[in-house]
């Protein structure tokens, strides 16, 4: 089994013991460090190879996000926090998860999952002789789409997803019956593959089905109990096209 390893960055005590006790119980994770602040850390990702940092976000003379801007090569990140408003920027920021404390094992489970299938798509594409899966769109039908994903070839209805997030190089779709999948493709290339009369592009890293939007919050749209972010870019077009009386 392929291990990964992690470092927790936290400036609480008991926030980094849980940390631990909860990544001992995984026997593909591998902690190379526990910090107490972004400094400590930084000493560490000069000597060691990280691909998961677990990171609080507010620490003394340095945040969770500030640390991170100051990153040039950004492993893959769990933001860890107690204060949900930095949820926004977290995104905007690519983080694999935002878990929000105090949380519980099955959903740092659900966290860590998210990042370990990134990192072995990553792993897996730089891999010589490893087959390449083709992009993420096979065929488009009337009411579906054929999308690749783990080497199965998955059928997607239009009314089965919630939204799609672009996750670098994949995007992730969103869908009430099976769940997250996960392919290879660009979110430039939905917009112009999906319909545009049920699929709209409402931040850099997102597209939404226009029926299952339930209410906008400021600059969140709800869609069940997901969140999803609105870029400043595209706030016009979302109040024109899904929330306009007239």
């Amino acid at each position: 089994m392929k291990e990964w390893t992690c470092l927790i960055v936290d400036d609480e005590e008991p926030a980094r013991n849980l940390m631990e006790n909860y990544i001992n119980r995984l026997p593909f994770l591998k902690i190379v460090g526990k910090c107490a602040n972004p400094l400590e850390a930084l000493a560490i990702l000069q000597t060691q190879t990280v691909e998961l940092i677990f990171l609080d976000i507010q620490m003394p003379e340095l945040t969770g996000v500030e640390f991170l801007k100051t990153l040039t090569q950004r492993p893959k990140v769990i933001f860890t926090t107690a204060y949900k408003e930095y949820a926004l920027e977290g995104y905007e920021l690519e983080v694999v998860d935002y878990l929000l404390k105090p949380f519980r094992f099955e959903r740092f489970l659900q966290a860590v999952n998210k990042a370990t299938k990134l990192l072995s798509l990553e792993r897996q594409e730089h891999l010589p002789n490893t087959p390449v899966e083709e992009p993420e769109i096979k065929a488009v039908h009337r009411d579906h789409v054929l999308v690749k994903s783990d080497f199965k070839v998955y059928r997607i209805y239009f009314k089965d997803i919630l939204y799609i997030e672009s996750m670098k190089e994949y995007v992730a779709y969103h869908t009430l019956s099976q769940g997250r999948i996960l392919s290879l493709g660009s979110l430039k290339n939905l917009e112009a593959t999906l319909p545009k009369d049920q699929f709209m592009r409402v931040h850099k890293s997102y597209m939404i089905a226009q029926d299952k939007v339930s209410a906008l919050e400021g600059n969140t749209l709800l869609i069940g109990k997901e969140r999803i972010p609105v870029g400043a870019n595209y706030r016009e077009q979302v109040k024109q096209v899904l929330f306009d009386a007239n």
